[in-house]
């Protein structure tokens, strides 16, 4: 961007500048800098191309898939100012990978009719070429079936490198985009992905949208989050529920599947359980029998796209 000033025009800017792809807040993908791992460093991909139902092995917000066998996923380290990248390693007989994320509709609802620019560091040790492909949702965050907006294809070394591609986006694609990376027979090496970025831009990819880190999370916990619930009972009451609310750290997109792990008990508290769900919030209810007793685990909330 240049600065231009005269006694005649006054200040003029002599390329785009514009809040949409200058200022912070310009990535419309979540955690594209790969810093967030919830559910742990390293994971397994799920072993088909997902619908309504993809599998996030480790980096938040990022699903991946593979066909053939399935692949490890891990969070790595990056070097230089990058501090984290999604690192792919490949398996015998596998015959596709692919990494993408689903934007929820109301973070991209305004993409529509516009036209956006898709910007990546990747590296592959194996392969050269590595396909993205832009997608909408046929219906509102429902992504049972999808349209194709657009796709393409960058051509990739072993060294991390950054490219970028050019999406115009139609008027339809109002009920949440997708972006995927796919890649061939990943049968061995590694693929590296690192600062992805989907823009509002007409012209060329900016730099990376580097947001703070308690920022990105919570961005994250939207989607999923992890925390502790305790109950203990000293009650005399045969078979009854200790019922322990406890509020999500964030509000989530729509009521969101909440599981439980890593549970413990003693005395007389035997189980528990998830009820009265909602956005904000859920209680866990924990079985007791006659007598005194407590009961923990990890409660675990998800409602991904």
């Amino acid at each position: 961007m240049t600065l231009a000033i005269s006694g005649t025009t006054g200040i003029t800017l002599a390329t785009q500048f514009d809040s949409a792809s200058t200022f912070g807040f310009k990535n419309r993908l979540i955690n594209g800098q790969m810093q967030i791992a919830q559910r742990g460093t390293s994971g397994t991909s799920g072993s088909a191309v997902p619908t309504t139902t993809p599998t996030y092995p480790s980096i938040d917000r990022w699903y991946a898939y593979a066909t053939g066998a399935t692949v490890t996923v891990a969070q790595a380290a990056g070097s230089g100012a990058t501090k984290n990248t999604l690192q792919v390693t490949g398996a015998a007989s596998v015959t596709a990978v692919g990494v993408g994320q689903r934007i929820e509709q109301l973070n991209s609802y305004d993409l529509a009719g516009s036209t956006c620019t898709l910007s990546v560091n990747m590296s592959n040790s194996l392969l050269t070429t590595v396909t993205w492909t832009a997608s909408y949702a046929t219906s509102a965050d429902t992504w049972s079936a999808k349209t194709t907006i657009s796709t393409g294809t960058f051509t990739v070394t072993s060294s991390l490198v950054n490219y970028s591609a050019q999406i115009i986006v139609p008027a339809a694609a109002t009920t949440g985009i997708e972006i995927l990376f796919t890649v061939g027979a990943q049968t061995s090496g590694t693929w590296v992905i690192g600062n992805a970025q989907l823009e509002k831009s007409s012209t060329v990819a900016t730099t990376f949208d580097y947001r703070p880190y308690g920022t990105e999370l919570a961005l994250c916990q939207r989607y999923y989050e992890t925390g502790q619930i305790v109950t203990f009972s000293g009650a005399t009451n045969i078979n009854y529920f200790s019922s322990v609310p406890f509020t999500f750290q964030v509000a989530k997109r729509a009521a969101p599947t909440v599981t439980f792990a890593s549970t413990s008990f003693a005395g007389n508290v035997s189980a528990v359980s998830a009820v009265d769900i909602t956005t904000i919030g859920a209680v866990g209810q924990f079985s007791v029998t006659t007598g005194a007793g407590s009961g923990k685990g990890t409660a675990t909330a998800a409602i991904e796209l």
